[in-house]
């Protein structure tokens, strides 16, 4: 009985709830075809999993390859930066040049430069996540006590174990929530990107069927995006409770 209730009272199962309510409650009191049954737009979901699982597939993929690409780029530059007052005061002023640009305002420029295809995307989303990643890491270093590292000194230890045992440990929760912000960012972004030049995408069969006016398709692709950002949040809950057990 514990355990049923445990799994209710989970967030994703109660926040999945509210949203049918409202939903419903919307579809009864508007009562348009903008907005079908949430039944109707269920089942449609589940006659149509095989493509919708082959278009989340797609963005999935350039999900994944951006994030891992930011992580490589981000997390020794961010490093470097919150380490060194020298390369903060040059590159610290960029970032924050840069950082508050709409970056799908790029989107055009990176298809000039790289093509139409999925390379101008994943490097879109790698240039929303990045400079986010950077600045937290840059800062999360920086709010290190100073008398960690004269601790870890006094025992002669290389800088390996520096990084490995202080520096590491205390951006790691700054990491996992970066990553929670930019992927969220990342996935309307995509939505975006997805609808120039692509033929699987989530972004590109959502607009899809809302050009053809079927609003059950639209919706059940708006349910497919939703349930790819739950598996990526649900990704990084679990890695952050495995990495970060002290939290």
């Amino acid at each position: 009985m514990s355990k049923l209730k445990r799994s209710l009272f989970h967030p994703l199962p109660m926040g999945f709830m509210m949203i049918i309510m409202i939903w419903y409650v919307l579809y009864l009191v508007i009562a348009t075809r903008t907005i079908p049954a949430p039944l109707e737009t269920f089942n449609y979901f589940f006659r149509h999993l095989h493509p919708l699982v082959i278009h989340m597939g797609a963005s999935l993929m350039r999900v994944v390859v951006a994030v891992v690409l930011a992580i490589l780029i981000g997390l020794p530059v961010g490093i470097a930066i919150g380490r060194s007052k020298r390369l903060d005061k040059v590159l610290s002023p960029l970032l924050y040049i840069i950082y508050p640009i709409p970056k799908v305002a790029f989107l055009p420029v990176f298809m000039l430069l790289f093509g139409l295809g999925n390379v101008s995307k994943v490097i879109l989303m790698l240039f929303i996540i990045v400079f986010q990643l950077m600045l937290s890491v840059r800062d999360g270093v920086k709010d290190i006590p100073p008398h960690y590292f004269t601790v870890i000194r006094s025992f002669s230890a290389r800088r390996k174990y520096l990084y490995r045992y202080v520096v590491l440990p205390a951006i790691l929760p700054r990491i996992f929530s970066s990553l929670r912000i930019s992927i969220g960012i990342s996935l309307a972004t995509l939505f975006f990107a997805e609808n120039y030049a692509t033929t699987y995408g989530i972004g590109y069969f959502i607009l899809s069927a809302w050009m053809k006016m079927n609003y059950v398709e639209m919706f059940s692709g708006i349910i497919a995006l939703s349930l790819l950002g739950s598996v990526l949040f649900g990704v990084i809950d679990m890695l952050e409770k495995r990495l970060t057990p002290w939290l």
